[in-house]
């Protein structure tokens, strides 16, 4: 892939990012191979929201060089030019970000004045058109995710509706997208004429269509009004996230040891170590806080009711926890600006528009895949419901009101002990974050020929470790990316599980440039809990989709594959005897163990199936209507639930005051499905590999590498996936794997 801009491209505000399976060994499997992956020049080389480029500074840039603010100045001394990260100050962004518009602007206005109109002074031009912007906005974004204190969210809220001004002036620049027009109508006669190869035309195809979807056909009034929109949404969207980061920074349960009944010896040391961290410095003091990787096992394994009670409660409640952070209110003025933003584009709904530019389509294309799963789901789950009130009789227990969502996750524990003979306490102790990592380190490289090599370089936390991903290639042992593995959780650290980046894959750097400039570096970002010994990590399959993290530029229900498909391989029996080995004896996890857990793996998979499709579901309806005049968002989901026949005694895994990949960014919204689809797509993928009857098959992981995790967005990502299986996806691999086909 030579273009920066048919890489994964990424939504500059991060925050929003959380993931339903940051505390699983699955979850930190495929997460950590899709990123080291895509670092051997293959799909995941991402991009800003307004398709920067080079991050040399040169021409324009360079006229913006302050030598006192080290986001400015040349990063040339510094390891693999990483950014510097010691010198840098929150006071240091803003000024670098005024600056780097200044120099973006300015090199689009050139490409738009120039007076050749050829590939290389329109397109290649403008995919590498930014490139000090590019540079300072990886940080900024990054720090927004990872390192985003009170200081850092004041500089968020000032720049937000700044840097959304700015997006839409870089769409509005005269005679820019008359240039761009211009190229994207020439592209069929220029490939059959061998002028140009398929991905210039893919390049001239998706800036076309990027432009045109972002107002560049609009006459002059709704241009502003569109632009208007997009500002006030950056802005909303900004307060959506920070109140619920705030919710979670603030809210915590102090309890005793004793209160940690039932609860793994990890989870009372992860405990431990949280109240140490927010000062609660008594030798008996314990924290539960809202981060997943505490709450979700404490609602597991605690045996006071009362307590997991409270902490549900709180923990669905995230985004309404004060009356001062009103999220309802604050989803609900989004959901009027982007049904006028559809308006404007010529739609009815924003799930309209939001859809027509996807492998979907349209809404009917996603409610049919999400209602075949869906009532299939419930069957499972009313199936899994009745088994925990069969436990509960059986144990002689009475629960008033019966078992609530507060309960589900317990009693699940308990049944699947009784039934499967199967403890995930007992599996943690095999799965250590360094066995996990080894294991997934040991993967790529059997599948895509990939080493790792820690390097001693300071990075932008102490937690941070960083690496060296080399490559073998013609007898060259070659360094392919920089991998920052960013892997717990701490305070102002946004919540669930990312990738992002700090420089992007690219071949079109400008000449004279250090070609080190074409090597990625990306960041894999956990939020496990850090206790006082080893980081030992769940199994627990259930996965309701990775949020996302990248959206490809035209297709965001392919892109979850690559991440996705990788926890397969984690799966396996061979990868867990010759990995999964006890922290503190080094012996590997018995076979009979691993037979305990493959009989139990489809066990409460109804349950995680319809936490998730409820909120795919929901997004996809909340975003089909085309009123909202006298909306009420909280009623709408109690009876949009009825509607649809939600479980008793299930709850959507985001509720609307904290469903960031709806309202702490537009990336998801009426695109949630996107998991689900990924998931269909991953499950006939790996299932190529086991039809060779080898799973480390190198002729399949070749194709895979070039088709799926190289391609990016060089071609229709409906095409790629054709090419790899020589036909349609077909859903029955995905309804097998979830014990859903029958």
């Amino acid at each position: 892939m030579i273009f920066r801009y048919l890489a994964v491209q990424v939504i500059a505000a991060r925050a929003f990012r959380s993931s339903p399976v940051s505390t699983t060994a699955k979850g930190h499997a495929f997460r950590l191979n899709r990123l080291a992956t895509s670092a051997t020049a293959t799909a995941t080389a991402l991009h800003s929201a307004s398709t920067l480029a080079d991050s040399t500074a040169t021409g324009a840039n360079s006229a913006c060089v302050d030598e006192i603010n080290p986001l400015l100045a040349s990063w040339d001394g510094e390891p693999y030019n990483l950014p510097p990260f010691s010198k840098i100050k929150t006071t240091h962004f803003e000024p670098a970000l005024h600056a780097a518009m200044e120099a973006h602007l300015s090199e689009l206005e050139a490409i738009a004045a120039s007076e050749t109109n050829d590939f290389d002074s329109i397109l290649k031009a403008y995919d590498r058109a930014g490139g000090l912007y590019s540079k300072v906005g990886s940080v900024y974004g990054n720090y927004l995710s990872s390192l985003n204190t009170p200081e850092m969210q004041d500089v968020q809220t000032a720049m937000a509706p700044v840097l959304s001004r700015h997006r839409s002036k870089t769409y509005a620049i005269p005679g820019l997208f008359s240039k761009i027009e211009m190229m994207y109508n020439m592209r069929e006669e220029k490939v059959s004429s061998g002028e140009w190869d398929t991905e210039q035309s893919r390049l001239a195809e998706r800036i076309y269509l990027n432009f045109v979807r972002q107002g560049a056909k609009l006459d002059s009034k709704s241009k502003d009004e569109y632009a208007d929109i997009q500002a006030e949404l950056a802005g909303l969207q900004t307060s959506f996230i920070q109140n619920m980061l705030k919710d979670e920074e603030t809210w915590e349960m102090v309890l005793s040891e004793n209160d940690m009944e039932g609860c793994p010896t990890d989870l009372v040391s992860a405990a431990r170590q949280a109240a140490l961290d927010r000062g609660h410095a008594g030798e008996d003091e314990y924290v539960i806080t809202l981060g997943r990787s505490l709450v979700e096992p404490f609602l597991t394994y605690s045996s006071r009711r009362d307590l997991r009670e409270k902490a549900f409660a709180a923990w669905t409640s995230r985004g309404e926890l004060s009356e001062e952070r009103d999220n309802l209110a604050i989803a609900t003025q989004i959901l009027k600006l982007r049904r006028r933003q559809a308006e404007l584009m010529g739609y009815k709904t924003f799930a309209e528009f939001q859809l027509e530019d996807t492998m979907a389509q349209n809404p009917d294309a996603v409610k049919k895949l999400l209602l075949n799963v869906w009532e299939r789901a419930k069957e499972s789950a009313k199936r899994e419901r009745s088994c925990l009130e069969e436990f509960v009789a059986e144990s002689g227990e009475t629960l008033d009101g019966g078992v609530m969502p507060f309960d589900w996750r317990y009693y699940a524990e308990k049944v699947r002990k009784a039934n499967y003979d199967f403890d995930e306490s007992e599996l943690k102790p095999y799965l250590s974050l360094d066995s996990v990592t080894n294991a997934i380190f040991d993967v790529s490289g059997k599948l895509f020929g990939l080493k790792y090599r820690k390097v001693d370089v300071q990075a932008y936390h102490p937690d941070v470790t960083v690496y060296e991903v080399r490559k073998e290639e013609g007898g060259e042992d070659r360094l392919v990316s920089l991998f920052l593995a960013d892997n717990y959780a701490r305070q102002f650290k946004s919540s669930g599980a990312w990738m992002s980046e700090y420089r992007s894959q690219t071949k079109n750097i400008a000449p004279g440039t250090d070609e080190i400039e074409k090597i990625p570096i990306v960041s894999n970002n956990n939020n496990f809990a850090k206790g006082s010994g080893s980081t030992l990590l769940s199994f627990d399959g259930k996965r309701s989709g990775y949020p996302l993290d990248y959206l490809f530029q035209s297709d965001p229900d392919f892109v979850e594959l690559p991440s996705q498909l990788m926890e397969h391989w984690f799966e396996e029996p061979r990868v867990l005897k010759e990995h999964a080995r006890h922290h503190e004896t080094g012996e590997p996890v018995p076979d009979e163990l691993i037979e305990r857990l493959k009989a139990a793996s489809v066990f409460n998979e109804g349950f995680a199936t319809v936490e998730y499709t409820a909120c795919a579901l929901y997004d996809m309806a909340v975003h089909s209507l085309s009123d909202y005049d006298n909306f009420d968002l909280a009623e709408f989901e109690k009876e949009y639930l009825q509607e649809i026949g939600m479980v008793q005694g299930i709850v959507m895994r985001h509720r609307p005051a904290h469903f960031a990949h709806l309202f702490a960014s537009s990336s998801y919204a009426a695109g949630y499905y996107v998991y689900q689809w990924a998931q269909v797509l991953d499950n006939d993928v790996y299932a190529a590999f086991e039809e060779t009857g080898d799973v480390f098959d190198t002729h399949t992981a070749e194709k895979c590498r070039q088709l799926i995790y190289s391609a990016g967005n060089t071609e229709a990502p409906e095409e790629l996936f054709r090419q790899f299986r020589g036909r349609d996806p077909d859903i029955s691999f995905f309804l097998k794997n979830r014990g859903l086909s029958g």
